[in-house]
This record gives structure tokens, sequence and C-alpha cells, in this order.
């Protein structure tokens, strides 16, 4: 090898330790080779093993023809995989003369190459790397001793590529890696999935070349929705429905991931396409969120280039997409934990609160025909889930039958959860049923949970049904309809089974038609209605009644009544009763608290006379507010405390107060 020759190999390894990146290499060897070989182009391809490919690097074309630089061949198509092959040159004197390699021929036709050559690049270990390849405008170009050089230059060349591939090699692995780390840093610190996501997206933007990640959620009804998408500007939180035969949602069902173009998604909702559409997103990446064998979601890589998301990404992404599987699951777990926890929190204090109300009717009393036929349709009704709505009276013993009806029902190992809908402001009801998230009014500074989660596959008793507000009324509508609802401050559906049982004491067909009601409400609540007899219409049950409240009373007080006069039940059967059985309770305990003796003492003075089967004197109306009244004055018009009004007339004071507002009731009185 002549000496100039020498020198020109001893540059090329000055320019090899100067250039590191294959871009620069190329261009840096055109002169040091142009004084000792002829040739109008030089190019380089590098070969991958995994994808059986070879990509093309360009520096000198012939006539600057504009080469495909970039581009990846299978290798079965270029004349690179004979000299993968045979590990030898691949010398083509006249390039007309050989049919093989259509593709790369004709592109070299087109530059007016016609002769080349194609030398491996071979690492001392044989480790193929690609091919060195240099072409002429003129046939028959190149000498045996100019192919032994040229295999020289291509054997230095293939140094600089290996370690070029080393480095770039080594940057990838240590970039994956702090990926890695940052995601796994970031879900130990953030249990709150749009922090996550916002944590994540920063490095997957800059491993991944992405600029858009969204995470797509599976809810209890089977659905998968869009939950959050993060990109440079910002975040948005928005629930959109992913329908199930979008290929997004497929990518789930097959649990395998998904490269698309926006234009293959024409599936999804507008808005959701609008939001791609927005932020320039060209390409999508979908990966499946699987934990412990069980699909969460998608995970969604949005980028804005066209030809986004080789191989090798989608697998980072998939290990990326198991990470957050694993920290959604654990999140979810958690939610679900704390819900559980508030729900049983609150069902505790609730129900602690119901063994301090000290209910007195323990058990149904009575024989007559009206009182049997009520417990003959709650005995064919009850196991049913039909929803039912108990009319009657004030004091009728509405919740004692709504009690009933879950007692004998599939639902009596779960909660019986009861709301006075006259009792609760209008502003606060809505809560009381559905609850609150956090922040979702002035005064919300903690989560609560409604009365309708309390009584998740239980029963719900909504006392005074005819007092919800009209525009209260869609919502409850639709939880009797679809069992779903939203809590206050929150756009995530929540699915209860809840039976619902009604009361109340005002005629629901005539406040419809007084537009004070829903017709479509009533129709679905009025399933089985159940009439009450007032007190009045059942009299033979009023001895057996004195007898049972006498006797409880009296236990309770530690006293003991063995005898009611004749007279003194005379009276009380022949009283009206406007205030019903709860009058009656009341009436009693007030005469077991004066009896000095073995005998009830009853003052049957302050009875209204009426007659058996007359009506009262005085309206329902005027009976209650005089008998309420009448118990404030005895108490010294003392509201609470267990010798209060609101306990000797069996309620409680918030709806002591609301029957006070509404009869116009002053201590002035």
């Amino acid at each position: 090898m002549p000496d100039s020759r020498y020198q020109t190999l001893l540059d090329i390894s000055d320019c090899m330790v100067m250039h590191e990146e294959v871009g620069t290499l190329l261009p840096a060897l055109i002169e040091p080779l142009k004084r000792i070989v002829h040739f109008d182009g030089i190019t380089m391809t590098v070969y991958n093993a995994e994808e059986r490919t070879v990509r093309l690097h360009a520096a000198v074309t012939p006539n600057n023809f504009p080469a495909p630089i970039g581009r990846t061949f299978p290798v079965a198509d270029t004349p690179a995989s004979l000299v993968l092959e045979t590990g030898e040159p691949l010398y083509v004197p006249d390039l007309d003369e050989d049919p093989r390699y259509p593709v790369v021929h004709n592109i070299m036709r087109s530059a007016a190459a016609k002769s080349y050559v194609i030398l491996p690049m071979t690492t001392a270990r044989h480790r193929f790397l690609g091919t060195l390849n240099f072409a002429s405008v003129t046939r028959e170009a190149y000498s045996p001793e100019d192919i032994a050089f040229m295999r020289e230059v291509a054997r230095l060349v293939a140094i600089a590529v290996e370690n070029t591939l080393n480095h770039q090699e080594l940057a990838r692995q240590r970039d994956h890696l702090r990926m890695l780390v940052e995601v796994n840093t970031a879900i130990a610190n953030h249990l709150n999935t749009p922090q996550l996501v916002r944590a994540i997206s920063t490095s997957l933007r800059t491993v991944l070349e992405i600029e858009g990640v969204g995470i797509a959620l599976l809810n209890e009804a089977g659905e998968l929705r869009r939950h959050i998408s993060d990109v440079p500007e910002g975040q948005q939180s928005e629930s959109v429905l992913i329908p199930a035969e979008s290929p997004a949602a497929r990518v789930l069902a097959t649990r395998q991931p998904a490269v698309l173009s926006l234009d293959q998604l024409t599936s999804l909702p507008e808005s959701l396409r609008g939001f791609l559409a927005d932020h320039r997103i060209q390409r999508i990446c979908f990966v499946p969120l699987i934990s412990r064998g069980r699909p969460l979601g998608i995970l969604g890589l949005g980028s804005v280039t066209a030809d986004a998301f080789p191989q090798e990404h989608i697998q980072l992404a998939c290990e990326v997409a198991g990470q957050i599987a694993i920290a959604l699951d654990n999140a979810l777990s958690y939610e679900k934990i704390e819900h559980l926890n508030a729900r049983l929190a609150q069902e505790k204090l609730y129900l602690e609160d119901e063994i301090r109300t000290q209910y007195r009717f323990e058990e149904i009393i009575g024989r007559s025909a009206g009182l049997m036929s009520v417990l003959r349709h709650v005995e064919t009704v009850a196991p049913s889930d039909s929803a039912v709505v108990i009319y009657g009276e004030t004091g009728t013993g509405k919740e004692l039958i709504a009690r009933a009806l879950h007692e004998l029902s599939e639902r009596r190992n779960s909660t019986f959860v009861k709301l006075n809908c006259a009792a609760i402001p209008t502003g606060l009801l809505e809560s009381e049923l559905f609850g609150h998230e956090r922040g979702a009014f002035t005064g919300a500074i903690a989560r609560r949970v409604g009365r309708f989660e309390l009584a998740h596959r239980g029963t719900l008793f909504l006392d005074e049904i005819g007092e919800i507000p009209l525009e209260l009324q869609p919502k409850l509508l639709r939880v009797l309809q679809e069992q779903e609802f939203e809590r206050l401050g929150s756009s995530r559906t929540m699915k209860v089974d809840v039976r619902i049982v009604a009361a109340t004491n005002r005629d629901l067909l005539q406040l419809v038609r007084e537009r004070k009601f829903r017709d479509d409400l009533y129709y679905r609540l009025n399933v089985f209605p159940l009439h009450l007899p007032p007190l009045r219409e059942r009299r033979d049950d009023i001895p057996l009644l004195v007898r049972h409240f006498a006797a409880q009373c009296a236990r309770r007080m530690r006293k003991q009544i063995d005898a009611i006069p004749s007279e003194t039940m005379d009276a009380l059967v022949r009283y009206s009763w406007p205030g019903n059985v709860r009058e009656l309770q009341n009436l009693v305990e007030r005469a077991v608290i004066v009896s000095t003796g073995h005998t009830l003492n009853v003052p049957v003075e302050e009875l209204r006379s009426v007659s058996v089967t007359g009506h009262a004197s005085v309206t329902l109306e005027d009976a209650e507010r005089a008998h309420i009244v009448d118990t404030l004055r005895s108490t010294n018009w003392t509201l609470a405390g267990p010798n209060g009004a609101a306990v000797r007339l069996g309620m409680k004071r918030s709806t002591l107060q609301f029957r006070m507002k509404k009869l116009g009731i002053h201590r002035a009185e």
C-alpha cells in the first residue's frame, strides 16, 4: 500500500477521534479519501439485527441527487444482504448489467451511478454493523487495490460506528433508567391521579419524544372514560366516554399496545378529537394498564410527528404503563378503603344517633282490621325491591311500617337509613341525600357521605317526601331510575343499590296537579302505596296501645302501674286523637309521670270532647298546634334535653322547630 494511502488512513483515524457522530464523520472523510480514491458518492447503512433492516446515512451522492437519508430498507431487498452473508465486499462494475436489488439499483440509476462497491463494517468480534458504500458515474471504476484500501477504511469506520452506537445505547439506557426512577418517585409521592400524570409527563416527553400524556380508566359500570390529559400548556380533566368499538377501547380488550393516527380515531367523541387536533397531535400510542391481571384503563401518548413511536419506544411505554398501573391500582384501592372507612364511620355515627333517639315503638301494636290489612300488604311487598309510599297522618307510625318492610326484605342485614325531608333546610338537603366533596361549597371542609351511599344494599326511608323541593326532584328521579348519582362537587358517577320507602301525610297526586311535585317522580315512587289508617279509625287498638305504653313508661321510670280505670279507658277510646299514636303515647307518658300509686292517672279533662263517629270540633292542624303549645308550656318552652318538648312529643328538635314554624307557634303565646 503506497505511503499516501497509509497517511490517508492516519488522517481517517484522526477524524474518528474528532467526530463521534456518524452524521459528522462521513463528511469529514471525503477530502482525505478523494486524494487517493475516485468516487462520486459515499454512503453508509447501519444494520438493525432485531428488525433485519438497514438505515441509510448519506454524505455525498452522484450529481447531488437527493438520496432518501434516514430511510429504512429490509436488508433482504438490498446488496447489504449478500455482504452480511459472505462477509466480503460486493463490487458491481456495471449497474446496468445487474438485475438484482431493483429498489436500491433504481435509486442509484436515478443518481446516474454506473458502478459501486459495498464494504462490510465488521468489528474485531465479527459484529456486522452495516456497510460503507462508494459509487461512481463511470463503469468499472475500481481496481482490486482500490477495493482493498476501501476495506481498510471500512474497518476503521466500523470502530467509530461501534463506539458511536455504544455511546448512544449507553445514553439511551441512562435516559431509560432515569425516566423509570423519576416515574417511581412520582408514584411514591402522588396518590392523586392528576398529580401523578403531571409528575410523569415531563420525563415521558423527554425520553419518548412526545407532547401529550392521557389516561382513560374503567369505571364501576365497566365503561372506559377519558380521565385526564396532560400537555405542555396544562391539564384537562373531563369524564368523556370512549365507545367500546373505538380502537382505543379495543387495546384494553386485546391487552396489546397500538399506534394509530388521528384519522383512525373517528369513533372518539368530538370533544376529545378536538382536544387532540388543537394540540396538533398526529399519532397516538395506546398502551393497556393492567395490574394483577385486572384491566384498569389505557395510557395514551400523543406526538405531533407522523412517524413517531419506534418499537423501542413502544416497549419502554409498556414498562412505564406497568408501573403506572400498579400506582393507579394502589390509588384506587386507597380511595376505596378511605371511602369504606368514611362510610363505616358515618354509619356508626348514624346508628349511634338512632340508638340515642330512644325509639319507643318497639313493635307494632294492634289487632284492628285496618291495621291487619296494612300488615298483610307489608308482608306481600317486603320481599320485592319495589318502591313503596306510606300515606298517613302525622303520628300514625309510618316509620314503624317502613322498618317492618326492611326487616322482612332480603336487605335486612344491611343498613336502614332514614331522612326527614321536611327537617333539613332546602340548601342542605341535596348534600344530605347525595353527599359532597371537600370544597364543593362554602363550609364543605371535608368529604361527606350522603344517605344514598349509607343505604347501599339497604333501605332508604324518606319521610315527608312531599316536602322535597321541585328543583331537587330530577336528581332523585335519576337515582330511582338509573341507581347512580354524583356527589356535589364531583364529576364521578357512583352506582348504588338502594330500595326507596317514602312516607307522607300529604296527597301527592294533588301536589302533582298543583305542579308542586313531578308526575314522573310520583309514578316512579307510587309503585305500591300503603294507606295507614289514623288512630280514630282503629279504636279497637287503643286499649292495647294504652297498656303497652303504660307498661313501657313505668318500666323505664321504675314504677309499677297495675290498673287503668274503665272510665279513663272509655274516655281515651272516644277521643279523636288528631295527633294519632304519637299523641296517645305522649299522653300516657305524662300520666305515668303524674301517677303516684299503682293506678294510671290520666288527665282526661284535657281531652277534647268528640263523638265516636263524628268529626273533631277543631281541624287537625288546630289540634296539632294546641297539643304542641300545651307541651311547650308544660316544659317552660324548653325544646331539647331529656325533659324537653321534643322528647315528649316523640320527635327531633329540628322537626319540632319546623312544625312550630309551619304552624306559626311563638313563645309570646
